[in-house]
């Protein structure tokens, strides 16, 4: 196990700077996921703490050591790939065990390695395979237990799961956590899917345009946003933006006008607003309650029946769309008007 630590770390490709004074701190045996939109900077910041890329400015250090100038082998990391890069002509037992041929290691040492990882990954019938012989979910755990056979102080896996159907890929995500809590591994594992960082992480570290929006616990940052853009990329559906006025502000709480809602004693995230400034008005889609005395009205546009869930798209009278989520089932079709309800607890002012 060891701590990752990034001071003032910057990233320029020429003049564009994809990695902006990132400070960041992961403790021991944690699991941190990066997330983001595509181009946000992730994979280059993963990049960055592996030695693949060097950096523009800043200090990088793994277990207590400075790395920034060391180069990949010497930083104790492994890393595991959205390709899983497999050797085809050797089988499963000579790919997982080809880095510690490099490193001189024994052969007894090479096999008892091998093996504990294969038991782990509970993959042992396959160590004479060939990777043409494997499915998708078999060559990434054997990607992976190219890794654990290392024994890193960190884990580094970046999109790992991207190349599987979604069935695959919520097993092997479940894979991974067991994987973590087995080997208590300080592990960063970026992904630009929200329903894997939400149930692998313990700290989010949510980026835009190569800046940090905010680093918390997963819940922290589903139910207090630091900002308009965290509030709307955590969550599925996204959640739902009005556009009004704040009438009044008291100690970071505000009253909302707009849409035809008169909302008081909503989280107020951007303290700096005065009252007339225009705000934004969020909630979620699964905290709006039907009610037919509701304030928010909106005319159906599509309704989506998923089995364990029902998603409306709406549109109010200025053509706002917003997103209904429930778990029951709804007796509401297309070109039907309905109304809402909103707890002003459960809603947040940007």
């Amino acid at each position: 196990m060891a701590q990752v630590v990034l001071k003032g770390v910057n990233k320029s490709f020429g003049k564009t700077h994809v990695i902006r004074d990132v400070d960041l701190h992961i403790d021991n045996g944690e699991f941190v996921v990066f997330v983001g939109p595509s181009g946000c900077g992730k994979s280059t910041l993963l990049r960055l703490i592996s030695g693949l890329e060097s950096l523009s400015s800043g200090d990088i250090h793994i277990a207590d050591r400075p790395v920034t100038d060391l180069p990949p082998s010497k930083r104790g990391i492994a890393m595991v790939f959205q390709s899983y890069a497999l050797y085809p002509h050797m089988t499963v037992f000579h790919n997982m065990a080809f880095s510690l041929d490099l490193e001189g290691k024994s052969k007894k040492e090479i096999r008892e390695r091998v093996e504990a990882a294969a038991t782990i990954l509970q993959m042992e019938h396959l160590l004479d395979r060939r990777p043409a012989a494997l499915s998708g979910g078999q060559r990434q755990r054997v990607a992976i237990g190219r890794a654990i056979v290392r024994n890193p102080d960190v884990f580094l896996f970046d999109e790992p799961l991207s190349n599987l159907d979604a069935a695959l890929r919520h097993d092997t995500r479940v894979e991974i956590s067991k994987l973590h809590r087995q080997l208590d591994a300080t592990t960063i594992y970026v992904t630009h899917d929200q329903v894997e960082a939400m149930t692998l992480a313990d700290k989010i570290v949510v980026l835009k345009d190569g800046e940090v929006m905010q680093v918390g616990a997963p819940m922290e940052l589903f139910e207090h946003p630091a900002n308009e853009f965290v509030a709307g990329f955590l969550g599925s559906p996204k959640m739902n933006f009005f556009e009004g006025s704040l009438k009044q502000t008291d100690n970071n709480i505000g009253s909302f006008s707009g849409e035809g809602l008169e909302i008081d004693g909503v989280r107020l995230v951007t303290t700096n607003k005065q009252s007339g400034s225009t705000v934004k008005l969020g909630i979620r889609p699964q905290h709006l309650t039907l009610d037919s005395n509701g304030a928010l009205k909106g005319n159906v546009t599509l309704v989506e029946q998923l089995g364990t869930e029902s998603v409306l798209e709406l549109v109010t009278e200025n053509d706002t769309p917003f997103r209904f989520a429930t778990p029951n089932k709804v007796d509401l079709s297309v070109g039907q008007q309905a109304s809402f309800r909103i707890d002003a607890h459960a809603a947040h002012l940007f």
